[in-house]
């Protein structure tokens, strides 16, 4: 299976970390990434507002409307690349919570839930789920801090090895 990779290099956990002051955009941007534009969908919206909490649909891998991997992790999948799929999919779910509140700075995650398609025997859900832990935090630092749970599914939309869904607020 092809590595994936976010606009010209890969979303593995670089060598140095962003810096710690500025803006969240400015830390995503020391990463090298940029949040991605997000398609629409006839059947549900990727974000929906309810008092002060901000509920995103799931979001799969997707980079400029590629799924960027397919298969169950343990067996099609190994760790390393659905630790880079999870980066995906929180960038894209972090898409969402700026499309609900207008600006990265404002996203607070309250919780997240990371779904790994994986084999009975693979355990390690909780390692691809940190993928996607660590992008949060490194990006949004203490609003990135978030509750979690990460469990393994038989299957996903589309073959996708992982799918993230998060809660945010605007702060």
């Amino acid at each position: 299976m092809p590595r994936a990779g976010y606009g010209g290099g890969a979303v593995s956990r670089p060598a140095i970390s962003a810096p710690e002051t500025g803006s969240a955009r400015d830390r995503l941007h020391a990463l090298g990434l940029d949040l991605p534009s997000l398609g629409s969908n006839r059947y549900y919206v990727d974000h929906r507002t309810v008092g002060s909490s901000i509920h995103i649909s799931g979001q799969l891998p997707y980079q400029d409307g590629e799924l960027l991997g397919q298969g169950v992790v343990g067996r099609d999948v190994e760790l390393e690349t659905a630790r880079e799929l999870a980066r995906h999919a929180v960038l894209n779910a972090l898409a969402a919570a700026v499309q609900a509140v207008g600006d990265l700075d404002r996203v607070r995650i309250v919780q997240m839930l990371v779904c790994v398609a994986s084999t009975p025997d693979f355990g390690l859900q909780s390692r691809v789920a940190d993928a996607a832990s660590e992008l949060l935090i490194e990006v949004l630092g203490e609003n990135g801090r978030h509750a979690r749970t990460a469990i393994g599914v038989a299957g996903l939309p589309l073959n996708s090895p992982v799918e993230i869904q998060m809660v945010c607020t605007a702060v």
